[in-house]
């Protein structure tokens, strides 16, 4: 296994929310990433340079000419092994040099000279950040392919409440984490359905299931963080699905198949992860029925199995299905991916995994059983997606180490 820490240079620019460089740079450390420390001069005037060399354990660098630098090349040498830039905060000011592409400094020269990724947090006042010049250059930023983390709404330095707000660094570092994952599915179109279906009884009353969305919507994130260009067709959930994602929310599993019908054909992986209702009212009433005495009785009728449907297309796209059993997982998801003829199908029991925060998967294609052992279910998520990656490639089907035992 790689112990190798993560390499990341963190630069500070001169906003108030300097002072959270610390805070960001302290989680840094303790993830166990080797943090170098670049600040402009208008940030050692918001937060002390000692205290950033205290945290990193490194000498922070501040000037562009540094005769302690070998070669004198620190515009250029202190980003080289350097996985990742991450400037926070990034002022209005430092996001318009990146646009234009000015190094008169030496975070900018090291970010115009970099061979890494570059992970911008934007810190302004809002009316710095609403400026059309600000979305300009951020429009630009992105386009140039920067990670753009932020910014977040609410009370700001100068008393006023709006967007511009830098992200907390426990929200960063989420993003810094995304941005590091192995970019496995650059180019390739992803299709996933994710949470559950509702199939009406009458106008007020409804079949459900009690998916809560969160590992179809972690499936999105961790496709979205490999370079997948995503569309998510959820059920009805109360979380957010990831911004990247192109998101159509829909009710039924009618529903879901017509928006599935529509697009499948413009997608390389179909990812089935909804909790798709297996049957539905064959009449449901269109007003609310009253309670009566007598026992009430619903004729129920099968959906269309919108996994399979896909599977038996001509050619079809790569596709993953999921399995939440109650008993017998092994026998009974091999089963179902040797039906529908999947290449991967991806099982947890059901009792350990609806509604929780942590999952526990179990891979099975053709060259076997692959645990996961348990864990979040983001870190289950880019399991499954690495392996989905291999397989969609055409590499072998690694065996794959437990998210967390």
């Amino acid at each position: 296994m790689d112990t190798t820490p993560r390499r990341i240079l963190l630069g500070i620019t001169g906003g108030v929310a300097a002072y959270k460089a610390a805070e960001l740079c302290r989680l840094m450390i303790k993830a166990g990433v080797n943090v170098r420390v670049v600040m402009t001069q208008s940030a050692t005037r918001l937060i002390a340079p000692a205290t950033l060399q205290a945290l990193s354990g490194q000498p922070v660098h501040t000037r562009l000419w540094d005769d302690t630098i070998a070669d004198g090349m620190g515009h250029i040498e202190l980003s080289r092994d350097r996985e990742l830039i991450v400037v926070a905060p990034a002022t209005a000011d430092f996001l318009a040099k990146l646009a234009s592409g000015i190094g008169d400094d030496l975070l900018s020269t090291l970010c115009l000279a970099r061979e890494c990724p570059l992970l911008v947090a934007p810190a302004m006042n809002r009316q710095m950040w609403e400026n059309a010049a600000t979305q300009r250059n951020i429009r630009q930023l992105i386009a140039d392919g920067i990670w753009v983390a932020g910014p977040a709404a609410g009370e700001q330095a100068c008393g006023e409440v709006g967007m511009g707000r830098m992200l907390e660094p426990a929200d960063i570092m989420r993003e810094i984490s995304a941005n590091l994952q192995s970019k496995a599915l650059v180019g390739v179109r992803v299709l996933i359905t994710a949470g559950p279906t509702f199939e009406p009884i009458d106008a007020v009353r409804g079949i459900t299931n009690r998916s809560s969305g969160r590992m179809g919507y972690a499936v999105a994130q961790a496709a979205i963080e490999a370079g997948a260009h995503v569309t998510l067709i959820s059920g009805p959930t109360e979380i957010t699905a990831p911004a990247k994602a192109q998101t159509i929310g829909v009710v039924t599993a009618q529903d879901m198949l017509e928006a599935v019908n529509e697009r499948v054909h413009d997608c390389d992986v179909f990812i089935s992860v909804a909790a798709v209702a297996d049957y539905r009212v064959s009449q449901p009433s269109k007003q609310k029925m009253k309670k009566q005495e007598q026992t009430l009785t619903l004729q129920l009728e099968p959906t269309v199995d919108i996994l399979a449907s896909v599977a038996a297309r001509t050619p079809p796209p790569f596709c993953v299905g999921f399995a939440a059993e109650s008993h017998d997982l092994d026998r009974f998801a091999e089963e179902k991916r040797r039906r529908k003829k999947l290449p991967l199908l991806a099982a947890n029991l059901a009792q350990d995994a609806i509604g929780a925060d942590d999952n526990e998967l179990v891979l099975f294609d053709d060259a076997g059983r692959h645990p996961l052992g348990k864990g979040p279910k983001l870190e289950q998520a880019r399991a499954l997606v690495q392996h989905i990656a291999r397989l969609y490639r055409g590499g072998p089907s690694l065996k794959l180490k437990a998210v967390r035992s």
